[in-house]
């Protein structure tokens, strides 16, 4: 079984912070947390390491025959800025929204017909930072999109949404050339072309239709808080792209390798060019069809502009 410790490694630094909530400075054997997710020793050392490399979780006080854990003082930032952006309302009612549609979008594609609203809570399209959305925030969120017209279903008189839904063909559209991104699906025919800016200062993509139009001024340099969130983005987008399963899988490990490399303390641009090519190389292809992948394609050429080739 391949670990994937881009996965597990934000469940441990909330399990640390969970269980050095007394004392945020001090330490925890995540023996019983690898054990959980059936890790053995080794590689539960091995995703302390990761954690390590991400400076969240530092090992002062591990032991070969132990591995310890505890949160390093960016990894306490990070938690909390985690509780603060799970605790936003706003936030939480938007990520409902967007997974339930990207949920039942996936559903109609497997050949599911009306599955159970409720399902989605057991799949990760109902995870926002770390936290199960709940019943009721789901509720609310497919009796919006209802209204909306992006889903179908009886909605019954003890809820707000229907027991039941399929997507629409405006909830594909949504998903497909909007990322499930709602607020910018139903701002499209507000006039004009709708436009997104990525990153900082790095041009601008208009994106109301297949068609559309880059306009950047770059240098020889890049970004490197752009890169992570490329890569961010990628990662999203990757559950809605429609790829193959062995396809998905890579296009997710390079995002995450991508991520890893641009917050490390050297890192490597033809890592990066090699990998963002590489993502490029399937964005491109025939597997990915819609605007959505030609945006992200375009999106990788511009934070990683003309990079010297490595190793």
């Amino acid at each position: 079984m391949v670990t994937d410790f881009a996965e597990l490694h934000e469940p441990l630094v909330e399990w640390v912070s969970d269980h050095t909530a007394a004392d945020p400075m001090g330490d925890v054997s995540i023996t019983e947390f690898g054990a959980t997710h059936g890790l053995d020793k080794q590689q539960s050392f091995r995703l302390l390491q990761y954690c390590k490399s991400r400076g969240l979780l530092d090992d002062r006080y591990s032991t070969y025959g132990d591995p310890a854990a505890n949160l390093t003082p960016r990894g306490i930032q990070w938690m909390e800025e985690r509780k603060r952006r799970r605790a936003d309302p706003a936030a939480r009612v938007d990520a409902a929204r967007r997974g339930l549609l990207v949920w039942l979008w996936q559903r109609r594609h497997e050949g599911t017909a009306m599955p159970a609203v409720a399902d989605v809570r057991q799949a990760p399209q109902s995870l926002f930072e770390g936290e199960r959305l709940t019943a009721r925030e789901i509720d609310r969120a497919a009796g919006y999109l209802h209204s909306r017209g992006l889903i179908n279903g009886y909605v019954l008189a003890s809820g707000d949404g229907p027991a039941q839904a399929e997507i629409t063909a405006e909830g594909e559209n949504c998903v497909e050339n909007y990322g499930g991104d709602i607020g910018a699906y139903e701002r499209r025919n507000s006039g004009g072309n709708t436009t997104f800016n990525i990153g900082s200062n790095t041009g601008n993509i208009a994106a109301n239709s297949r068609d559309f139009t880059l306009n950047a001024t770059t240098n020889n340099g890049v970004n490197l808080a752009d890169v992570v969130m490329l890569a961010r983005a990628l990662r999203q987008a990757a559950p809605i792209l429609d790829l193959p399963e062995d396809d998905a899988a890579e296009f997710t490990q390079l995002a995450n390798r991508m991520e890893e490399e641009a917050g490390s303390d050297n890192p490597d641009p033809g890592r990066l060019q090699r990998w963002g090519s590489s993502v490029a190389a399937i964005l491109n292809s025939p597997v990915v069809s819609g605007a959505l992948g030609s945006v992200l394609a375009a999106y990788t050429g511009v934070v990683l502009p003309g990079l010297p080739a490595g190793s």
